[in-house]
């Protein structure tokens, strides 16, 4: 007789592994954790970790794109909330972002020196690809609803969000630099502040908003992170 496999428990046996990775990334850094460590927090067998996970990448992976979730989910509310203009939502969402990684600084930080390593550049190339794609779904009917109000001077919403997670995408990669230079005291405050400048600017330009519209990080957020 075939064995029947459970989906619930199957998703709660790898939830478990992706619990223990995620600590372990944490407290120790990925390229310091071992498989074992990861069964033994989770007390299976290394055939168990491998019905899930082909690899240690795929249990990376798996618990980046759980991160991710968990950041966009934060941020739906925003998007459901029709009585926010859409400049006020638009900024909602980088705020929000913001006080999400800082609330889980020593997390981020162990997610950076990841990101970082050459060693881990598919994962990093396949998560960019469907981070695209969720945050294109938050972002694009918030424009729509900019064009709505007769604010937003765009054609397609949805393209113009693509154009805008691709601006932001670029310019996290620039700040995960600017991060480690500011650690090695080889960046000052200001160039930072400059780079933040031009973000905003290009985001006005490209919804058609005048100058000054839009904040998309707060001053004690780039204190937090590059003070």
């Amino acid at each position: 007789m075939p064995r029947t496999v459970n989906p619930a428990l199957r998703t709660v046996r790898r939830e478990a592994f992706v619990d223990a990775a995620q600590r372990l990334i944490q407290c120790r850094g990925y390229e310091a954790m071992s498989i074992q460590e990861v069964l033994d927090a989770v007390g299976a067998s290394r055939g168990a970790f491998y019905h899930y996970f082909d690899s240690k990448q795929a249990l990376l992976e798996a618990v980046i794109d759980r991160i991710t979730d968990q950041a966009i989910a934060s941020l739906e509310p925003i998007v459901g909330d029709s009585t926010l203009p859409a400049l006020r939502a638009l900024e909602r969402i980088f705020t929000g972002i913001a006080g999400w990684k800082a609330q889980r600084k020593d997390l981020m930080l162990a997610i950076i020196a990841v990101w970082r390593s050459d060693s881990n550049a598919i994962v990093r190339e396949k998560l960019r690809h469907t981070a695209v794609h969720r945050l294109v779904s938050l972002l694009a009917p918030i424009i729509q609803r900019g064009v709505a109000e007769g604010l937003f001077s765009v054609h397609e919403p949805t393209e113009t969000a693509a154009v805008l997670v691709y601006l932001l995408q670029g310019y996290q990669d620039l700040a995960l630099d600017q991060f480690v230079a500011r650690q090695a005291g080889a960046l000052s405050l200001e160039d930072v502040v400059r780079s933040t400048a031009a973000l905003t600017e290009a985001f006005e330009r490209v919804l058609g908003v005048p100058t000054g519209s839009l904040t998309l990080l707060e001053d004690d957020t780039l204190q937090f992170w590059f003070g």
